[in-house]
């Protein structure tokens, strides 16, 4: 039996990565607590700190890992969902907190976040195929659902270029192509749209993901008819900064190579 592990200021329920991926609780101080609805109300428009804050993200690789790495030298603590056990080792080497599930199975979703005791904020990135877009709409839906039920301060959801209000963006053809995905993400974005009562959100809407180096030209901007490729370390270096500002919250932004389309009347990352 592994031994419970404790954060420097206080204690949290832990899910320790294992081949079942046992959750467990530390012992904490019976402490009053608000209700959901009141935890909501009081700190859904308050910036999250990153520094001993408890995050879980949602997705198998690319921008997710990105995302936990750099919340983890910002001082998170960081749960990773995932579906398949291929890159444990990679996670947990950055000390990050493996929690096994399938998204698309809503028993397992909700057993996630019972075995974490506080989830401050939730960033998911996952995504389906056009053959199988699924965890596009299931998927998701199930985790807004389970963290609008846990209390969570902040919801951030990366879909796509294409989805809602920026179908014209990527063009006819490509649209076409990739609707089968885009029409499942839109499902997820109503979701989280109409359960902004409950929780903040910010919905990311990248264009093309590359897999290069980091350019760090990422910005937020008010055009719209933004659309083109962006590397994954920029827009994990957005999402981050999307999170970490109430400026974002219930607000969708798009995002491109140098350029960033949104609906932000103000620099919100400076």
């Amino acid at each position: 039996m592994q031994p419970a592990l404790h954060k420097p200021t206080g204690t949290r329920a832990l899910w320790v990565g294992g081949a079942a991926g046992r959750p467990f609780t530390a012992a904490r101080p019976n402490l009053h607590q608000p209700s959901i609805k009141q935890r909501a109300q009081v700190i859904a428009a308050a910036d999250i700190d990153p520094d001993n804050a408890s995050i879980l993200v949602c997705g198998g690789g690319g921008v997710a890992l990105h995302v936990t790495r750099k919340l983890k030298d910002m001082g998170s603590w960081v749960w990773m969902m995932q579906r398949h056990d291929d890159r444990r080792k990679e996670i947990e080497g950055m000390m990050a907190i493996v929690a096994k599930a399938d998204a698309t199975n809503k028993e397992q979703v909700d057993k996630v976040f019972a075995g974490i005791e506080d989830v401050d904020a939730v960033i998911s990135t996952i995504g389906g195929s056009v053959q199988d877009p699924t965890a596009d709409s299931t998927g998701n839906i199930n985790i807004i659902e389970a963290a609008a039920a846990k209390g969570v301060k902040k919801f951030i959801l990366v879909t796509s270029i294409g989805c809602g209000d920026s179908k014209d963006a990527p063009g006819e053809q490509v649209y076409k192509v990739l609707e089968p995905v885009l029409l499942e993400k839109n499902k997820a974005e109503e979701k989280l749209k109409s359960l902004s009562g409950k929780m903040a959100y910010t919905i990311i809407r990248p264009g093309g993901l590359k897999s290069e180096p980091a350019t760090d030209n990422g910005v937020l901007t008010e055009d719209v008819g933004a659309c083109g490729a962006i590397t994954r370390e920029d827009v994990a270096t957005l999402v981050i900064k999307a999170l970490l500002s109430n400026k974002t919250d219930n607000k969708v932004s798009r995002l491109c190579f140098c350029l960033a389309a949104c609906h932000f009347q103000w620099p919100v990352c400076d």
